[in-house]
């Protein structure tokens, strides 16, 4: 039945429509997410946050969606891609809006509304990519994966933009409560996206699953033939994610490394262009825009290179590639080229690999795990990487210190072993995806099944 699925050359109508919501989506959600670091640089000289607190601020999140992601994805498997994806919308929009009630100095209500928006966040990324990439045929799954991807740098430049412009209009809390927007999209996935083919199939319910994959390709749904037999799979306990060794390692090590460097790198980067460049939060703001058009740029590039390189060289190139960059901008970060900062233009760079690199990322973490695991899995591997969140923002904290208010010497004066910390998680990244890689270019769902169950 799905073999009418992987004759597909180009892109349907339907599909295009499919990947319009998840960018749209995926844009949103993101906006949502990294709108604190801009925050952040408004308040935190008003608050006298310290680097402990501020740390909380921002790991609070990561905290959320490492557990967003094992739960959302786990109920996936057993209700539907396309339910879990209405409830995750709801659960990150509503919470962000919330936040523009802080009261002042409220850095704890803050603190914990920011773990549901993070539960929301970590949730949604982990089921609208299976859920994408079961519409597509193996020949542009990887490009399809990698241009759902590309809205996140979208997501922050729309934060960069807002916070540059809109803040000194509207305020902090007035960015907060432009996050409930992402509601809206709930309507559109209702009107434009049936639930998908291959978990229809897993679940006995093949009729609906030729109507969805009928809707996709565009055609009559008798010219699709019904499976002879519909056997309902129930999904397997979340233990059995450790049949699949390697899997484990590629998704769940692979993301941690990459999710460290970029969430240190970005949640950061905009108080560290104020203290660094001596410049107010909203040209920080406006400077953080270019480095989301590095990643926006980089995306578009490695969304090309997974189906035309693969996704293990592709994944390793990125990896070193962003290491590199990001040690490279910590130790010129008094350099100029004119009046132009070497810190920013590398900052820029570097965004083109280490943001740029999650169009394989996050596709791949979702290929390497069999179908009955698919979310399961990849909310596993998304929950691990979360840690991330966590430990890169905080190992920055540490290293700068902890116990003081946030100064400027406090912070440049170690920022190339902080840097260095960050390129070391790229790194990290890049051995594994050389080392355990399982190749999935041009390979069927179907086919990639096969040979995890053969294998394991």
């Amino acid at each position: 039945m799905l073999e009418s699925l992987e004759k597909q050359t180009k892109f349907t109508g339907n599909q295009r429509r499919l990947l319009t919501a998840a960018i749209l989506c995926d844009m949103l959600e993101f906006y949502d997410f990294f709108l604190v670091g801009f925050a952040l640089a408004f308040i935190i000289g008003s608050w006298q946050v310290t680097y402990g607190q501020s740390a909380i601020l921002l790991l609070s999140s990561g905290i959320g969606a490492i557990l967003g992601a094992g739960f959302w994805g786990w109920l996936a498997d057993r209700v539907g891609r396309r339910k879990v994806l209405f409830a995750t919308i709801l659960n990150f929009s509503i919470a962000t809006g919330i936040m523009a009630l802080t009261p002042e100095n409220g850095w704890i209500f803050f603190s914990v509304f920011r773990f549901f928006v993070g539960f929301g966040v970590g949730g949604l990324y982990c089921v609208i990519l299976p859920l994408v990439q079961e519409f597509m045929p193996s020949s542009r799954r990887g490009f399809a994966g990698g241009m759902v991807t590309a809205a996140v740098p979208l997501g922050l430049g729309l934060g960069a933009v807002l916070g540059a412009f809109l803040a000194p209009v509207v305020g902090w809390r007035g960015l907060f409560a432009v996050g409930m927007f992402p509601i809206l999209l709930v309507l559109l996935i209702r009107a434009w996206v049936p639930e998908s083919p291959h978990w229809l199939l897993r679940v006995g319910r093949s009729e609906e699953a030729r109507q969805s994959l009928a809707w996709a390709l565009q055609m009559d749904p008798r010219q699709i033939q019904l499976p002879t037999t519909s056997v309902e799979t129930k999904p397997p306990p979340w233990r059995e994610l450790f049949r699949y060794p390697r899997s484990l390692a590629v998704s769940w090590v692979g993301n941690l490394g990459a999710q460290t460097g970029i969430y240190g790198l970005t949640l950061w980067v905009p108080t560290l262009f104020v203290q660094v460049l001596k410049i107010s939060p909203s040209d920080a703001a406006y400077l953080m825009i270019y480095c989301s058009v590095g990643g926006f740029v980089g995306r578009l590039a490695f969304a090309y290179m997974s189906d035309a390189l693969g996704r293990r060289m592709s994944g390793a190139l990125y990896c070193f590639g962003a290491a590199v960059l990001v040690v490279l901008a910590g130790y010129l970060h008094n350099a100029f080229l004119g009046a132009t900062s070497v810190f920013w233009l590398l900052l820029i760079v570097a965004y083109f690999f280490a943001d740029g690199g999650f169009a394989i990322v996050g596709p791949y973490s979702a290929e390497v795990w069999p179908a009955n695991l698919r979310t399961s899995g990849m909310g596993s591997a998304y929950g691990f990487g979360g840690i991330g969140k966590i430990i890169g923002p905080l190992g920055l904290a540490l290293i700068v210190g902890s116990s003081n208010i946030v100064k400027p010497e406090a912070s440049v004066t170690k920022i190339i072993p902080a840097f260095i910390y960050l390129g070391a998680w790229f790194a990290l990244a890049g051995i594994i995806y050389s080392i355990f890689a399982i190749e999935t270019k041009g390979r069927s769902i179907e086919d990639i099944d096969r040979e995890l169950e053969k294998k394991f």
